[in-house]
């Protein structure tokens, strides 16, 4: 089995079992439109105030000539084109969900970049775009089985360099405890953003790494913070009390918001250029 195959072997162990999702209130796999559109508003924040950018942003750049194309893949509202204004001159924005694609689009005006929007997941719209300078695509793979045609078509419309953005763990890892609390269920431990490297490596890229800590955006309220724990564990609202009791202090507030998790993410920076 290569390891990409495993790859998607280990992420169909992230399913969770039926008795369970059966029950649950809400599906525990959605996020808020809002907590997208607040990463990219951080983003555009970040570019605003002028402070040092992220290793992703830094490597598109590297490759986009002043002016030049770029093609976000799972854009959700757009934080890592978005980041990339005033030099991208036009993105394109692919995105499953209408909602997410409406706030790109209002922030998209707000920046003052032409754009596009295209409705559906990748690979099946590769047809629906053109090629671009700089592909960046964000916080999507933990959600891509099938790596080897996702990746292969990020790279066909790739005309300099395609940039990768992970976290180095699975994203609900850090949950992993909760769910053996709550339900007695042992989650995987893999893939991670180091089976993603030696995949791509496999498929022929060398990519380059960067390792870097990403910030971690809070909610408003503790209440808040704590329904969302409580939705990913698929429990009922009556067990908020304990839910905030098992976060301990991975219920935190910073600045005025509040969060679960470490209140740091451990991400990672995967880039290679077109043609290698």
């Amino acid at each position: 089995m290569s390891t990409a195959e495993r790859w998607g072997a280990a992420l169909r162990e992230w399913a969770i079992p039926e008795e369970i999702l059966r029950a649950a209130p809400e599906s525990p796999w959605t996020y808020p439109v809002q907590v997208f559109r607040g990463r990219a508003e951080a983003a555009a924040a970040d570019r605003t105030a002028r402070g040092p950018p992220s290793p992703s942003v830094r490597r598109a750049l590297e490759a986009l000539p002043e002016g030049g194309s770029v093609l976000d893949v799972g854009a959700g509202a757009g934080a890592a084109s978005l980041a990339l204004v005033p030099h991208v001159g036009f993105i394109t924005a692919v995105d499953p969900m209408q909602d997410m694609l409406v706030s790109f689009e209002e922030l998209a005006r707000e920046a003052g970049v032409p754009f596009a929007t295209v409705q559906g997941a990748w690979p099946e719209t590769t047809t629906q775009v053109g090629a671009a300078d700089v592909v960046v695509c964000a916080h999507v793979l933990y959600n891509v089985q099938d790596l080897h045609p996702f990746v292969a078509a990020l790279t066909e419309r790739a005309r300099g360099r395609v940039v990768v953005e992970v976290t180095r763990e699975h994203p609900r890892a850090w949950m992993n405890d909760l769910w053996k609390r709550f339900w007695d269920l042992d989650r995987p431990d893999h893939p991670t953003a180091d089976d993603l490297e030696k995949a791509l490596e496999e498929l022929g890229l060398a990519a380059g790494r960067e390792d870097w800590v990403l910030p971690r955006l809070g909610h408003e309220t503790r209440e808040e913070s704590i329904a969302t724990a409580r939705r990913r564990l698929c429990l009922t609202a009556d067990r908020d009390d304990e839910v905030a009791q098992a976060l301990g202090r991975r219920l935190w507030e910073a600045g005025g918001k509040w969060g679960i998790g470490p209140p740091e993410q451990q991400a990672v920076t995967l880039w290679w250029d077109a043609g290698e």
